[in-house]
């Protein structure tokens, strides 16, 4: 298989994951299409076949890598697959070397999400990148203080794989708060 002209043009002949190795197919990053090359990576063979391997030893650690890419496919794939590992220490600390756009995360662990849907106290649907407020005084395991009942927390993110839980910035550290512990603000 060859990739388009365009997108050998972007990656200059090299797979966007590993930099490494010879770029030879075009992928489209779920659930978007190939339709436009703003929605594709350009992959080696060794990527390619490692993307649905249930094990790939340690390729993926050339992740440290593409994580740094401009190209928004190009990151949200390597966050999907560094998702996909979040168990292991060296992909936890990969995510956490980064600071994605949100969109660029929705639409890499969007493979990952079952329709879940997250509520705050009053039963209201939360979306990644709303204000919450703090329903009740908050004792922040792990650090030294706790987060105020009012407290305002602004561009949420929600926790994938826990509908109860959500993500957040409280005196400049990210916490995991729960959701029956917020309302959604206007």
């Amino acid at each position: 298989m060859s990739i388009s002209s365009k997108l050998n043009e972007r990656c200059q002949g090299l797979c966007e994951l590993c930099t490494t190795e010879v770029a030879t197919h075009d992928y489209a990053v779920s659930p978007k299409n190939n339709d436009v090359i703003e929605n594709e990576v350009a992959l080696c063979d060794t990527c390619l076949v490692n993307i649905d391997a249930e094990e790939a030893g340690n390729h993926w650690q050339c992740l440290a890598g593409s994580i740094w890419n401009t190209e928004p496919s190009v990151q949200a794939l390597t966050y999907r697959i560094l998702y996909a590992n979040k168990d292991k220490e060296w992909a936890s600390e990969i995510m956490s070397s980064v600071e994605l756009d949100e969109t660029v995360i929705t639409w890499a662990v969007s493979s990952f999400i079952k329709q879940a849907i997250h509520v705050d106290s009053n039963g209201t649907p939360l979306e990644n990148g709303d204000t919450v407020v703090l329903t009740q005084v908050l004792n922040v395991k792990g650090a030294n203080f706790m987060a105020p009942k009012g407290t305002v927390v602004r561009k949420i993110r929600l926790v994938p794989d826990n509908t109860d839980q959500i993500e957040g910035k409280v005196n400049e550290q990210t916490i995991v708060i729960l959701t029956k512990f917020v309302r959604k603000s206007a």
